[in-house]
């Protein structure tokens, strides 16, 4: 019966599938302009810290402290697309029923997922230029071509492991309470990568598990790109490839199997 029943479903032609793709991740792009209590703060948060600490309290800082701190917030700054916008997003929909309600409609199963990475890639990009912007224009950092160019293309791919984490908490959270439960990740993650003060400081245990955050990770390829001597990026750009997978597919599997 159930063959029978999937056999009458019309095919979609490969242009009704990329059409499909284009306009869930143009819908999710609009929701989310339209919601300036996610916008705003994604986008301003970064750049309030990067303000306060490299500019405001700069003449304290070493000379390259102002480039350093670039890394750093550009790493903060794009971690919260993902897990925001993934994490929150997704736990409501579970619980409105809006995503039984985009399962039972005629589109590509992974078009859901697509839409929102490219709006999570989309806010990291923009926070990676105004974070270059003040960074160059306010914060005197000189930034050639090619390091803007890499940071850009750490930033925007780099928050996409944190789109995995962020859609495998959405599926354990519930939806008031996902905005608690992932900031309980987003900030100690934040502070145990070294993002907001060196890690020699933190207790030797604490600066050992560094290693395990895909911030850190991110972070030293951010650094990297500034031309901050971090070692090889292919150990980081692997861990955090298999980071990405690995969670992904659990998160896959809660889906499939709680809703």
């Amino acid at each position: 019966m159930n063959s029978q029943y999937e056999s009458m479903l019309p095919v979609m032609s490969s242009r009704q599938v990329l059409g499909a793709y284009l306009q869930e991740s143009r819908a999710e792009c609009l929701r989310y302009l339209r919601y300036p209590g996610f916008v705003l703060p994604t986008l301003l948060f970064p750049a309030v810290f990067y303000l306060l600490f490299a500019v405001l309290l700069g003449h304290t800082q070493p000379a390259q402290a102002a480039r350093f701190l670039l890394g750093s917030y550009v790493t903060f700054g794009v971690m919260a697309p993902g897990l925001f916008g993934f994490g929150i997003a997704l736990a409501l929909e579970r619980d409105n029923g809006l995503l039984t309600l985009k399962r039972a409609m005629p589109m590509p199963p992974l078009a859901y997922l697509l839409g929102k990475m490219v709006m999570a890639m989309l806010t990291a990009l923009a926070i990676v230029v105004i974070l270059q912007l003040l960074a160059t224009t306010v914060a005197g950092v000189q930034l050639n071509a090619s390091q803007m160019l890499r940071l850009t293309a750490v930033a925007t791919l780099g928050t996409l492991p944190f789109c995995a984490l962020g859609l495998l908490l959405g599926t354990l959270a519930k939806g008031n309470g996902a905005a608690a439960v992932i900031n309980l990740v987003y900030l100690p993650m934040a502070v145990l990568s070294g993002l907001w003060f060196p890690l020699k400081v933190l207790p030797p245990l604490l600066r050992d598990l560094a290693v395990i955050w895909p911030s850190h990770h991110l972070n030293m390829l951010a650094q990297g790109a500034l031309d901050f001597e971090v070692g090889s990026a292919w150990p980081h750009v692997l861990w955090l490839l298999v980071f990405t997978v690995g969670i992904m597919a659990v998160a896959g599997w809660r889906l499939r199997r709680h809703g």
